[in-house]
């Protein structure tokens, strides 16, 4: 097992690295402090996922591209939080609705320290985001974790706490491809529900049966059979864009390919699914194009209505989200 980190840039006076863990049979991770960013996934030397051209890239616009995107990865309607009889006002950077944290931890530089041993190598970064950032009340302390073992497993652990009640649903943000395009994978979802969407991205219908629609992954299927479908959510947002409640079997989700298989378990009540339907080969991200990779976002499912229960965090309550990718 070897860890190692090369810095390849500045941003705010903080010191930009890029982080490599290796295990013994070659498997590469590649990590930036920047965002506590997922950047690449190397399996015989093939990459698992979408990535940029250079380390460089990530902090030049925004791109969500392995990022760690909080304190809410996501919509939140009218930018509105409703607790009791107070509402919280959070930026609109999405029409009427708040997306993504505002400026969100996928933006900031976070300090990282690293540990190597016969079984696993291991990144720890650390960010402490202050009360009143993006409008969300609490000084808040997050904790992630990545760690690679021999039989090929990437683990991600998202701990956080805050000294003030808040808000709190963030997720890696990885685009999986497995060396194709997503269109070229074949999903299975441990879902026997899934949210429809509006225009603005956000649920308006409550939970509906995958049954008999496009979005019955749970025996999995070729993506590109509910690409290709003339289903009116699909056209809506142009490809898949819907969180997927999880039905507590594990795994959640597998991904495969012609040549390899992504096995994922995680204690999220859900999976947001979204095939980089917006990419068109512009931009900094010019090397990546629609349907090019697939998320997998564990998280709790957006809210239809501004009262957030499910993500409200108590003074000092302690949040902990696992994520386990096994790569073969």
């Amino acid at each position: 097992m070897k860890t190692s980190f090369i810095k390849y840039g500045v941003k705010d006076g903080q010191d930009l690295c890029e982080i490599s863990l290796e295990n013994d049979h070659g498997m590469k991770v590649k990590l930036l402090n920047y965002g506590a960013t997922l950047e690449k996934v190397l399996l015989n030397s093939e990459n698992m996922i979408l990535s940029l051209n250079s380390p460089e890239d990530y902090s030049k616009e925004r791109n969500f591209l392995g990022g760690t995107v909080g304190r809410i990865c996501g919509r939140v309607r009218l930018g509105q939080w409703k607790h009791g009889n107070h509402i919280y006002q959070l930026p609109k950077n999405d029409g009427e609705n708040h997306i993504h944290g505002g400026i969100g931890t996928d933006m900031k530089v976070w300090n990282f320290k690293l540990k190597n041993s016969d079984q696993e190598s291991q990144a720890d970064l650390f960010l402490f985001d202050s009360d009143g950032d993006n409008g969300y009340p609490g000084n808040m302390k997050l904790h992630v974790t990545y760690k690679l073992d021999n039989k090929n497993n990437v683990s991600y652990k998202l701990e956080a706490v805050s000294d003030q009640l808040t808000i709190f649903n963030p997720a890696n943000h990885t685009y999986f491809n497995l060396g194709e395009k997503a269109t070229d994978l074949n999903l299975q979802l441990a879902a026997d529900y899934y949210l429809p969407v509006g225009k603005d991205g956000l649920p308006n219908q409550g939970m509906q049966s995958v049954e008999n629609t496009v979005f019955d992954f749970r025996q999995g299927k070729k993506i590109a059979e509910t690409l290709g479908s003339d289903d009116s959510q699909i056209k809506l947002r142009n490809g898949l864009d819907h969180p997927f409640i999880l039905n507590g079997m594990q795994p959640a989700a597998i991904l495969t390919s012609d040549k390899h298989k992504m096995v994922m378990t995680t204690n999220a009540p859900a999976i947001v699914t979204y095939t980089a339907n917006h990419f068109n080969h512009t931009g900094i991200a010019n090397n990546i194009g629609q349907y090019d990779g697939i998320t997998l976002e564990a998280q709790c499912p957006p809210a239809e209505g501004i009262n957030l229960g499910e993500i409200t965090l108590l003074p000092y309550e302690e949040f902990e989200r696992k994520i386990n990718w096994n790569f073969s």
